[in-house]
This record gives C-alpha cells, sequence and structure tokens, in this order.
C-alpha cells in the first residue's frame, strides 16, 4: 500500500523508540530496518531469517489486525516446521470469543447494546448496574456547531529527536512519491510522549469535546478532538488507561458526563465494535457492493483541488496531517462518496491510505459499513446521507464556497444538494423500505417531476465532469 508519508513516518519512529526501551529496560531485541540491505522485504522473508539467526524451538507472536497476514502466519508452523503459538492482541477490551458470543445471540447487531454490554463488563461510568446520570448515551447534546468566540485550546508539540530525524529523511527519500506532507512532524513517536498527550487532552480539550466534536471550522483541523487514535492503534496508549482518565475527570468534575461519555463511547463502543465486525465477517466483507456503486475515485482526493470547499479543506488536512476528524470522514468525505456512488474498493483503499490511524480491521468496516452502506445495513440502521445544509450547519466551510448550500439546483447550487435526492431516487428500491428513511422519500415523492428530473440532471452532469484516472 503507498500508505501516506506522514503515517509511515510515525509508525517507523514509533517502532525503533519502543525497540530501544526494551533494549534499555533489559531485553533482548533483533530488530531489522527497512534500509537494511538483507531485508528480505515481507514478515514472513524476515521471520525465516530470525530462525536462521537464532534457531529457536518455536514462535510467538501476537495476532495481527488484518485477516489476510493472520492466515499467512497459520501457515508458518507447516512453513518453518515449528510449533507456533499466536497470543491475543492486549489492545483490545473484547476478545473474539466475546464477541462472537454477543453477536450471536442478537437479532441485528448495533453498536448501542454493544456498548452497553461493554459499559457493564467494565464498569465504566456506572452506578451498579445502571449508567451514571440515568441514561447510557448522550449524543443528542455532542451536536452543537461552534460559535465563533470559542477557541479551541493550544497543543503541544513534541519536536523531532535523531531517531525521528533520521526516519523523516529516509521516508523522504524512500517514499517521497507518496501522499501527503512530511512538515512540521511533532507528533508523539514515544510511550512517554503519548502519556503526556493523553494528559493534555484530558486537562485541556476533553470538558469541551462534547459539545463540538460534530463541529469543523475552517482552518483548524483539530479543534477538541483528543487525536490519540493513531497512539491507541499502534500500542502506545492502551484503551482502558484512556478511559480511566477520563471517568476520573467526570469524576473530580473537570468534565461533563457528555464529554466523558461521548470518548468512553468511541473506544469501548464504536473501536471495539468495528473490530468484531471485521473478524465475524471476513474474508468477503470488503468486497460488498450492496448499491451497486461504481463510480471511479476523482482524482481531487489525491489533489485536493476542487471548488467544494468542505472537501477541500477535509481532503487538505488529510493531506498535511495524515488525520482528519470523524464528521469530517463520515459527513463530508464520506457523504459525498456515499451519494456519488463511488466504488466501494477505491474508497477503502484511499481511507487506509491516507490516515495515520487506519488499519484493515477499522477502516473496512467503517468504509464498507458505516459509510457507503455497502453491507446492506449490517450493522447501521441507515445511510448517513445529507445535503449540503448540514455541512452548512456545522461548520463556517460554506461561507468561502464556490457554491452555495441555499441553491439547490443549476448554476451554484451545493452538489450536495443535487447528489442528495439522486441518491435516494437511484437506490429506492433498496432503500425505500428502511424506516429511518421514510420522510426522505416522503418528501422525494411530494417534489414536482421536474424539479426531481432536474436534480438528476445536474448530478449526472456533475458525475460526468468528475476526473478520474490510475496516475495517482
Amino acid at each position: 500500500m503507498r500508505h501516506h508519508k506522514r503515517k509511515i513516518a510515525f509508525l517507523f519512529s514509533a517502532m525503533r523508540h519502543f525497540a530501544d526501551d526494551l533494549k534499555a529496560r533489559g531485553v533482548r531485541v533483533d530488530y531489522v530496518r527497512l534500509d537494511d540491505p538483507d531485508n528480505a522485504g515481507s514478515f514472513t522473508g524476515e521471520v525465516e531469517r530470525a530462525i536462521a539467526r537464532h534457531r529457536p524451538k518455536r514462535i510467538v507472536a501476537t495476532e495481527p489486525g488484518e485477516w489476510r497476514v493472520a492466515e499467512m502466519m497459520r501457515g508458518w508452523e507447516a512453513t518453518f516446521g515449528l510449533p507456533v503459538e499466536i497470543r491475543p492482541d492486549g489492545r483490545f477490551l473484547c476478545d473474539h470469543e466475546a464477541f462472537a458470543a454477543w453477536a450471536d445471540a442478537q437479532k441485528g447487531l448495533r453498536m448501542e447494546f454493544f456498548y452497553r454490554e461493554m459499559r457493564r463488563r467494565t464498569g465504566f461510568l456506572m452506578e451498579g448496574d445502571k449508567p451514571v446520570e440515568g441514561r447510557w448515551n448522550f449524543d443528542t447534546e455532542n451536536r452543537a456547531s461552534l460559535p465563533k468566540t470559542i477557541e479551541a485550546p493550544e497543543r503541544p508539540d513534541f519536536e523531532p529527536d535523531a531517531i525521528s530525524l533520521e526516519v523523516l529523511d529516509l521516508v523522504a527519500r524512500r517514499f517521497g512519491n507518496h501522499f501527503g506532507s512530511l512538515d512540521d512532524f511533532a507528533y508523539p513517536v514515544t510511550r512517554v510522549d503519548a502519556l503526556a498527550y493523553l494528559g493534555w487532552f484530558v486537562e485541556d480539550a476533553l470538558p469541551n469535546f462534547g459539545t463540538y466534536q460534530d463541529a469543523m471550522r475552517q482552518g483548524e483541523p483539530l479543534l477538541f478532538h483528543s487525536h490519540l487514535s493513531a497512539l491507541i492503534n499502534c500500542g502506545l496508549l492502551g484503551p482502558r488507561e484512556c478511559c480511566e482518565r477520563a471517568e476520573a475527570a467526570y469524576l473530580d468534575g473537570s468534565a461533563p458526563i457528555n464529554a466523558v461519555e461521548g470518548f468512553v463511547r468511541q473506544i469501548i463502543g464504536w473501536r471495539e465494535f468495528v473490530r468484531g465486525i471485521y473478524w465475524r465477517e471476513m474474508p468477503s466483507y470488503g468486497a460488498r457492493n450492496a448499491l451497486n456503486a461504481r463510480q471511479p475515485l476523482p482524482d481531487f482526493f489525491w489533489t485536493g483541488e476542487t471548488e467544494m470547499n468542505c472537501l477541500a479543506q477535509s481532503i487538505a488536512e488529510t493531506r498535511d496531517n495524515a488525520y482528519a476528524h470523524h464528521i469530517q470522514r463520515l459527513m463530508v468525505i464520506g457523504n459525498f462518496c456515499l451519494l456519488a456512488g463511488l466504488d466501494p474498493l477505491e474508497v477503502q483503499e484511499w481511507f487506509l491510505v491516507v490516515y495515520h490511524d487506519a488499519y484493515e480491521w477499522v477502516e473496512m468496516p467503517n468504509v464498507v459499513g458505516m459509510i457507503l452502506f455497502a453491507d446492506d445495513g449490517l450493522f447501521a440502521s441507515k445511510p448517513y446521507a445529507a445535503s449540503g445544509n448540514y455541512i452548512d450547519k456545522m461548520s463556517d466551510y460554506c461561507g468561502s464556497c464556490t457554491y452555495s448550500p441555499k441553491v439547490k439546483q443549476g448554476e451554484g447550487a451545493c452538489p450536495f444538494n443535487y447528489l442528495y435526492w439522486d441518491f435516494l431516487v437511484r437506490n429506492r428500491q433498496k432503500l425505500s423500505r428502511n424506516a429511518r428513511l421514510f420522510r426522505p422519500y416522503s418528501t422525494l415523492d411530494r417534489m414536482a417531476d421536474e424539479k426531481v428530473a432536474a436534480a438528476r440532471r445536474d448530478a449526472k452532469a456533475f458525475l460526468a465532469g468528475l476526473s478520474s484516472s490510475d496516475d495517482y
């Protein structure tokens, strides 16, 4: 995969720091660098070389996060003639067996009910067998737009040390033609710095995170978001300790329940849930395309050059930071992918490549199920489709855009507006029976035929005008 330069640099630096930390603690470490002239260039090839160096009696490994790698590791015993022990991944709170047992007992797979079970199992934000303050979910209090008077807190920077500088140079030389920027790299790459970043978030950003977690502001990609997902997914932080720190802030009165509950839900709810979905549904899950979406990924996903300012902002911030927060991913970039009918395989590849917290186990269910509804509603109760009005409400992007969310058709109309109605018409047979889409389809049925036809003409012309090539 042609991963974002910043993603590669982050992971290489984190691994090299971790190897040095282990050595300092007296652990024997055999670390093979990318630029080692004898590097075999593959995981199995390097295991084979390690066996030749160390002559072990067995292989012990942590289970991988990708189905393909798990299948490869299961073949090692036959390949190498050694017993292989694959141990559970300690970066999660719900193992495969527990998720399967929960899922098998359900009529439908819904994150909310899994999340409640995880609250009971972990004890986070619980009073006995009841949720604190009498509610499981405070999501309705987490959707406020951001007032102009509210300023995001200043984030700490972590100056690259000699190891990181060496890695940045390596990535610039070896992967310089990959998507993304290495400029101003100042992300935590050590356990110590990761803990400091967690502490900063809980103290300075968490109190306002809940209320404004869905908001977007031009030029401010992070706002009150934790930006911890890459640190948790690679193992520099544990999910339990992140939840414990947030819960402690609630208990001592320094962070409100809507903020803490929203943060905990993202970790023990969504993160654990999508991982469970991935392993339950593989290996065929990534190929699903329930809405028969075939439109190629537009070139502007790689260049950021589009007159739709919300997309230009979100993609440019992705290019610069290897990160965009969940509403930019779901309701701006993802919403466009859904409405435009972009090919699920191409969208999956893009999300996996560009984000530094993306691994197949988390990327695939979020794209296939949450963003594109390509799994026919396996776990999402409806497609997350929205017109330009939603983006206008939750951001200041529209004020600097060529298009207007208030214009529905013709010149100057926001493409999200006519793409929305075209999406509903195009997928009526599949979606009209969805109870959560009753109101949109009722509105569509009351629209004049010419208005519907005009929206479809605008959508067809817009999609035909998108440039897509194999050059990116």
